[in-house]
């Protein structure tokens, strides 16, 4: 049916509503009867009245296919409303008792009651309710530390606790599984999104503490009009960041964006020719305006699907493809060292790999920063593990060695053969092995716990090293396990 198309373009075939999958209810097999009766004749009264149904619901199959919202939202209840209404029409089709008639109204009707389901499924959805948690999160925070002081007449205090509690949100929203859905993907990117512009702004007004003070009016006739611009600017950054964390029941961004304008407008009619200090001066407060602007044309982001379905992104793409030559060399040295063979040393290859990381171009997007990020730590984790291979094999412990710095080398050499485990290990957290690695992990760190340096400063510094190392190969466990998507 109509609907079943549209909704295959925004994810998955449609179903009728018996079974719903990642990116949009699946296609429903038709009985065996059904499939044997002939159409019923096109021009009877029912069939034409179940034709006009149909092409009404097959205009709401993608807003529903699409919708990130809640239940609360008033897109919501205006397609549960109309689709309501359509699941009553399809109801008082008069089948005249006749088999054939039944199975379409019947079919219609699981059409309607498919979409409606799905509406509500991913309105109600545990990832969904936990984006919308963490943006009411970083909602209170943004009021209480930037928009409150502003709105009250003092100053917002930018510091790096508020730097660091935006960072922490942005990765929590990284985090949340979407299970490949497309109202998932797309409320996460559109949350991500406005907490990245908020992000950029603030760090925007970080830098711009940093600068020298406004110039002095007796410079210049047009330092104080430059001046009050800086002003006004000042105050549009925090109705922006109110804009862009919903907390601005007035302003809206069409606003906003003209009296930025007028603000260029009035900073281009200024006679600063002949005084370069004037003319970088002027620059700086255009720049600044600039920077505010391109943050306010975000009422459609992420309605385009290659916005958030990062599988086809090519920056993805690089990063997965550097994770394979990751993958392969990583096998090669498992397979060496298991022979006791550690002429099989690919760091140089490996650190090219850190390097072909280091210039992916992110676009200040989190997920890819993400994806990237781990990529990074999957290749120290195979280089800290051939570090401490050589490590091993080079050691030649003397007579006079301190008894607490041995122990701390046996552990290490504990350490070595857990993290070869750890770096083969292709499971789950609740695998039995998984569980098993962890415990073992944990005795490790217990015993370097348990190590008595007895004054000595290189088994103190040793013991730190390797307590150090235990908790990376912890964490490279647990970010191998955490079932993280793009």
């Amino acid at each position: 049916m109509a609907v079943r198309w549209l909704c295959s373009l925004f994810g998955k075939p449609f179903d009728g509503g018996k079974r719903m999958d990642h990116g949009g209810p699946q296609q429903q097999q038709q009985h065996p009867m059904e499939q044997q009766q002939p159409a019923y004749h096109p021009q009877h009264p029912a069939m034409m009245r179940l034709y006009e149904i149909q092409k009404e619901v097959a205009s709401l199959g993608p807003q529903v296919c699409t919708f990130s919202g809640l239940q609360n939202d008033r897109d919501y209840k205006r397609l549960e409303r109309e689709l309501t209404r359509l699941l009553l029409d399809v109801d008082q089709v008069d089948t005249e008792g006749k088999p054939e008639l039944q199975g379409a109204r019947k079919r219609a009707a699981q059409e309607v009651e498919g979409l409606l389901r799905y509406l509500e499924e991913n309105a109600t959805h545990p990832s969904r309710l936990a984006i919308e948690q963490l943006s009411y999160e970083a909602r209170q925070l943004v009021d209480e530390r930037v928009v409150a002081p502003q709105r009250a007449g003092g100053v917002t205090e930018i510091n790096d606790e508020l730097v660091d509690a935006l960072q922490e949100l942005v990765l929590r929203l990284t985090q949340v599984k979407t299970e490949g859905r497309v109202p998932l993907r797309k409320a996460r990117y559109r949350a991500l999104t406005r907490l990245c512009a908020v992000q950029d702004v603030i760090e925007g007004r970080t830098q711009q503490q940093t600068l020298s003070l406004p110039l002095s009016g007796d410079t210049h006739e047009a330092v104080n009009c430059i001046n009050q611009v800086m002003v006004k600017v000042s105050v549009a950054r925090s109705q922006l960041v109110a804009l862009l964390m919903g907390l601005s029941g007035r302003d809206s961004c069409a606003h906003l964006s003209r009296i930025l304008t007028e603000m260029q407008v009035e900073l281009d009619a200024l006679d600063v020719s002949g005084n370069a200090v004037i003319r970088n001066y002027r620059k700086q407060v255009v720049e600044e305006i600039n920077g505010l602007l391109k943050h306010l044309d975000l009422e459609g982001e992420g309605d385009d699907t290659r916005r958030y379905d990062l599988a086809q992104n090519n920056s993805i793409r690089e990063i997965e493809g550097v994770r394979a030559h990751i993958s392969h060399l990583r096998e090669g040295v498992l397979r060496h060292c298991a022979m006791g063979d550690l002429s099989f040393r690919p760091k140089a290859e490996l650190q090219g790999l850190l390097t072909q990381l280091d210039q992916v171009d992110t676009a200040k997007n989190p997920c890819i920063r993400e994806a990237r990020r781990r990529a990074v730590v999957e290749v120290q984790a195979v280089i800290t593990f051939l570090d401490l291979c050589e490590a091993l094999a080079r050691r030649q412990p003397g007579p006079n060695e301190h008894p607490s710095h041995r122990a701390v080398w046996q552990v290490l050499g504990s350490l070595s053969e857990l993290q070869a485990q750890v770096l083969g290990f292709d499971g789950k957290r609740v695998d039995k092995s998984y569980m098993i690695l962890e415990e073992l992990l944990t005795k490790q760190l217990l015993a370097l716990d348990a190590v008595d340096p007895q004054g000595d400063d290189t088994t103190k510094v040793a013991r730190k090293q390797a307590v150090k190392f235990a908790q990376n190969i912890l964490n490279y466990l647990d970010m191998k396990t955490d079932e993280w998507e793009y």
